[in-house]
């Protein structure tokens, strides 16, 4: 499967506000990228652009391109729910859909066409085992998935973003409301799902970057001031605005 992800020119605006400026990069295939930057730089604008969740908002205008294997998401006649088919999405809180437990992970799987129910059990069972929830919650599939602890309910959600076989998983903020051994859980996951899938992960937290992160996106003002290999970043930033936020000096 290819992943190939390559931004061109990509602006956005939010009105006369230009929130992105000129993004230009490729992501790296199969590696976690990290976009780390201080609270308002444009790191949640520039990952919404990716599932094309940012260009359905009144009065905002995108430009310039992100390419999916040779195709612009933004171009022209391109189908949306195609686009986000192949975008799997972790959100800061978990939001299970108001059904079962199985039926969340089903959800997909069903409006791309399958209904063989035998079919269905096997991507439920796959995707649960996955992601380290199938024993927690083999008897009680029929259960509401909001009975779920909210660790639980991460779990979840990202099971039911991999079982449409997404190339690309985007994570915005995904640990930032789970206690320290959920979030290991979604770590680990991450850092297993990397030999399969191109990840691209938004964070405030620099040891969360170092932990998982394969290749760094330094977000400031709306631009890319500086990227690279997370060592590269961490440990050798060249910038002084990546350098005061690696070592907190900007709030």
């Amino acid at each position: 499967m290819s992943n190939t992800i390559e931004i061109e020119n990509l602006n956005v605006f939010y009105g006369e506000r230009h929130a992105l400026k000129n993004i230009t990069i490729t992501i790296p295939e199969k590696k976690i990228t990290a976009i780390i930057g201080p609270s308002g730089c444009g790191k949640t604008t520039l990952l919404k652009c990716f599932n094309r969740l940012i260009d359905t908002n009144e009065g905002v205008k995108v430009t310039g391109k992100l390419n999916v294997d040779g195709e612009n998401i933004f171009g022209e006649n391109v189908e949306i729910t195609h686009i986000r088919k192949k975008m799997g999405l972790v959100s800061q809180r978990p939001f299970p859909l108001p059904m079962s437990i199985f039926d969340n992970i089903a959800f997909g799987p069903r409006i791309h066409g399958e209904t063989n129910k035998e079919k269905l059990a096997e991507i439920v069972e796959k995707q649960l085992k996955d992601v380290s929830l199938w024993d927690e919650v083999k008897d009680r599939l029929k259960s509401p998935a909001s009975r779920l602890s909210i660790g639980q309910q991460q779990r979840l959600c990202l099971a039911r973003g991999l079982a449409v076989e997404p190339q690309l998983i985007l994570g915005d903020e995904p640990t930032s409301a789970l206690d320290p051994v959920s979030s290991k859980h979604i770590e680990e996951k991450f850092l297993q799902l990397k030999n399969d899938y191109t990840l691209v992960v938004v964070t405030h937290s620099l040891p969360q970057a170092r932990r998982i992160a394969d290749y760094i996106i330094f977000m400031y003002a709306g631009e890319i001031v500086e990227h690279g290999t997370a060592s590269e970043i961490l440990d050798f930033p060249k910038l002084e605005r990546t350098k005061e936020y690696v070592f907190g000096k900007i709030s």
